[in-house]
């Protein structure tokens, strides 16, 4: 479970949350928001319920500045093996942009390795458009280290955003998508609950392992009840062969 999803019953309940998800049956979470919480504290709740937290979302001014240590210790903290960039500003929507993120990424991904951990991106639909006859999220496979710098691949934004299918980049660029968020997409475009809505996952999957996926992570970005829709989904992957 990427934890975005539990967002406002963990304002509330943090430990209690974690071990819903866990009596569910989710074995991994995504951390995305500390709500007040150290990570430290996190971790002890955590250990609690038997599960375990594989990465942190991480801000980009972070993640390319002088915070970039601490987060690093932090997701060591928490138990984690990747540090993820969850978004991009909007001041670098362009190619150089794009480019000088790659780079950027290259020099933090250096940091995290040698940290022990790995530099993840994670896509929205607007990294999939082509500007001025580039993919930008081309850009970013083609000019980042495969050996600093991997992808959380985002599989109802790559479809938002008419990216190629998520089986054609685990082929095109093996082993380059550690972590996956499971994110499916009503027939209306709307977020929806995994199973219920309109994205082929099996298909999906299918070249996964040639993609590198082990770790599947379950989002919804606005569920109305989000214990109903942590359950469904789970009820949904649990049952599905590929």
């Amino acid at each position: 479970m990427h934890l975005y999803t539990m967002r406002t019953p963990l304002a509330a309940d943090f430990a209690g949350t974690l071990e819903q998800l866990a009596e569910i049956g989710y074995a991994t979470v995504g951390v995305s928001g500390r709500h007040g919480n150290s990570p430290s504290a996190i971790r002890q709740m955590l250990d609690r319920t038997r599960l375990t937290a594989v990465l942190e979302h991480v801000g980009y001014d972070i993640v390319t500045g002088s915070g970039l240590p601490q987060a690093l210790e932090d997701v060591h903290t928490l138990g984690g093996q990747w540090i993820v960039v969850p978004s991009l500003p909007g001041s670098l929507h362009s190619p150089d942009g794009y480019r000088e993120v790659a780079r950027q990424f290259n020099r933090a991904g250096l940091a995290a390795r040698e940290s022990g951990l790995k530099l993840l991106y994670h896509n929205h639909g607007s990294d999939h458009e082509v500007v001025d006859g580039v993919s930008l999220y081309d850009i970013l496979l083609n000019e980042t280290d495969p050996e600093l710098v991997g992808f959380e691949l985002d599989l109802y934004w790559a479809a938002d955003g008419g990216s190629s299918d998520p089986g054609a980049l685990f082929v095109r660029h093996r082993g380059r998508f550690p972590a996956l968020h499971v994110k499916d997409m009503a027939p209306n475009g709307d977020f929806a609950d995994v199973g219920s809505g309109i994205l082929d996952f099996p298909a999906m999957f299918d070249t996964a392992r040639q993609g590198g996926v082990r770790q599947w992570l379950v989002e919804h970005d606005a569920p109305a009840d989000p214990f109903a829709s942590a359950r469904a989904s789970y009820r949904y992957l649990s049952r599905l062969r590929y």
